[in-house]
């Protein structure tokens, strides 16, 4: 028969209870037995000496001189003198004593022999009844006293049992008080119970205790948490819905690399790239097409895996991100014409570029005919120079439009190093010395020692030489310009790279300084040359370093660029 949650409770507490009182009886049962055995070896203690006193250490007539002391001794006390050998001298409880047994082997006389006293319970071999036996080592010989083991003796060696009475009582009382307290307990747990079984059923109360509270939150919680649910389940569906009309492939995997959930789109791209007609999405863990992906969830070192795979003409994108639970998700696109726009927009940008090219050369070969020919000196010069500026201008455009495109097009095409900041810094400045000097401009920096960047280092030269010769150009003169690091965590490092130049008074400007040949005209007119690409290159390079970058007049006066730089 299965047992109740309450009658369990109270069978545990009833034994626990009951082993603590049995315990505490047995306890106390053999603490007055001791004491009661103690305060009876004192008074037969107290009998020896007194014997002890009376025959002395030299004793002629034992008969003498016990009778002498008899008054003073009990009446039934039996007196017993035993030599160092074990032979009775002495007992008046015996007329021959030349009959009677050597006593040297009795246990009370080796514990006295040992211990100067001894005692032992049991029947006499000379009138066999059973005394109980004290003895006591008086030089040379021993004393020993004992008493009739009788029942009176034996009722006061007995324990009181009024203890065990009222122990009894007080576990009876003990035992009630449990069983209302475990029914009440049971209770309780069986409403709860109850609602766990069926929860659902209105009819299910719970009581006023501190159980009946935590019923009442734990059918509010779930309640709550059934409601989540629901609202779970909908987003689910949407979800499924969504991916399920999705124009990419997408497969769920479980931590042990089990297909959770995939939509059609995903075998029909993952059948354009295998050489057999698949209907498993994990044949995408086996096929050596994806060897890079197989290594990547070998390796697992980041969260996001990210490639290429061109297969019968078709150029796909694979995409992976891991979750915290070790599962994990593939996205295949096709991107093909994607890949083919791209490649468009290089070519279209390398058809620029030569078209710029073209007038370039022309302007050269007209400032090599107008040098050839005679012309005054001064008209000669002035068109060289401004023909030259020119083609300083284009040349310029041109560099900065490729690197655009490249940065926009074909990021992975820039190779990753690490690039130390301060010797960059220092080449940029000594490169633009004379610049800085014809202005006036001071130009300092505060780094953390050592800084590095895992970064491109072109477009970190890119960057922060962009910014400085934006401060050149359009700042002013006789004014400071100073980079810093403000802030850094794990990640990132925070730059700061102010001038105290002139600003911008038209703060609408500011949002648009990033934009392609885009120029400020108040203060910042193509006569100070540039490209006008400068500062979209210096946004560009920044999210090719994970950062990002804002610009904003500052309160002391100048221009401020805030952005940062994935470490």
């Amino acid at each position: 028969m299965k047992l109740s949650f309450r009658q369990r409770l109270f069978l545990y507490f009833a034994l626990l209870f009951t082993a603590f009182a049995v315990g505490i009886a047995l306890l106390e049962q053999s603490r007055e037995s001791t004491f009661k055995t103690e305060a009876l070896e004192e008074k037969l203690d107290i009998y020896t000496q007194i014997i002890q006193t009376t025959i002395g250490n030299t004793p002629i007539s034992y008969d003498s001189a016990i009778n002498s002391v008899q008054s003073f001794l009990p009446n039934d006390l039996r007196i017993t003198i035993i030599d160092a050998h074990g032979k009775v001298q002495y007992d008046n409880m015996v007329a021959d004593i030349s009959k009677m047994e050597n006593h040297a082997n009795r246990p009370e006389i080796i514990s006295s022999a040992q211990n100067g006293k001894g005692k032992d319970i049991r029947e006499s071999v000379s009138n066999h009844h059973p005394y109980l036996y004290y003895a006591k080592k008086n030089g040379i010989v021993f004393i020993r006293v004992a008493l009739p083991y009788n029942i009176q003796l034996q009722h006061f060696l007995k324990t009181d049992n009024l203890f065990l009475y009222f122990l009894f009582l007080l576990f009876v009382l003990s035992v009630f008080v449990i069983h209302r307290i475990t029914q009440q307990f049971g209770t309780s747990i069986k409403r709860l119970r109850d609602f766990a079984v069926h929860p659902f059923d209105n009819q299910v109360s719970f009581g006023n205790d501190e159980l009946g509270e935590i019923g009442k939150k734990i059918s509010e919680s779930y309640q709550q948490v059934e409601a989540s649910k629901k609202n779970l389940l909908l987003e689910k569906q949407k979800l499924l819905q969504h991916i399920q009309i999705s124009e990419e492939g997408i497969c769920f995997f479980s931590a042990s690399q089990q297909v959770e959930f995939h939509n059609g789109l995903f075998v029909q791209y993952l059948n354009q790239l295998t050489d057999k007609p698949q209907s498993n999405p994990e044949i995408i863990l086996h096929d050596e097409l994806f060897f890079e992906l197989h290594q990547f969830l070998s390796t697992r070192n980041e969260s996001y895996f990210e490639t290429q795979i061109k297969k019968h003409g078709k150029i796909f994108s694979l995409r992976t991100t891991l979750f915290n639970d070790n599962s994990f998700e593939i996205i295949l696109s096709d991107s093909t014409q994607q890949e083919k726009t791209k490649q468009l927009k290089l070519e279209m940008t390398g058809n620029i570029a030569h078209e710029l090219r073209t007038p370039i050369t022309s302007i050269r070969a007209y400032l090599e005919t107008i040098l050839e020919q005679p012309l005054t000196e001064e008209r000669k010069l002035h068109f060289t120079n401004q023909a030259y500026a020119q083609t300083l201008n284009l040349s310029e455009m041109i560099k900065d439009m490729s690197i655009l495109a490249k940065l926009e097009e074909a990021p992975q095409s820039f190779e990753s190093e690490r690039v130390k900041l301060e010797p960059l810094l220092q080449k940029i400045r000594s490169e633009l010395s004379v610049e800085l000097l014809q202005k006036d401009i001071q130009w300092d920096w505060q780094l953390p020692d050592n800084i590095t960047i895992q970064g491109n280092l072109n477009l970190l030269t890119s960057i922060f030489r962009n910014l400085i010769e934006n401060a050149i150009r359009y700042a002013g003169e006789h004014i400071k310009v100073h980079l810093s690091v403000f802030n850094e965590d794990s990640e990132y490092y925070y730059f700061s790279f102010y001038d105290t130049g002139i600003g911008i008074s038209d703060e609408t400007h500011l949002n648009r300084l990033f934009e392609r040949f885009y120029r400020v005209q108040e203060g910042r007119t193509r006569d100070t040359g540039g490209s006008g690409l400068g500062l979209s290159i210096v946004k560009n390079a920044v999210h090719f370093h994970k950062g990002n970058i804002t610009a904003k007049n500052r309160k002391e006066g100048g221009l401020e660029f805030i952005f940062q730089l994935h470490k």
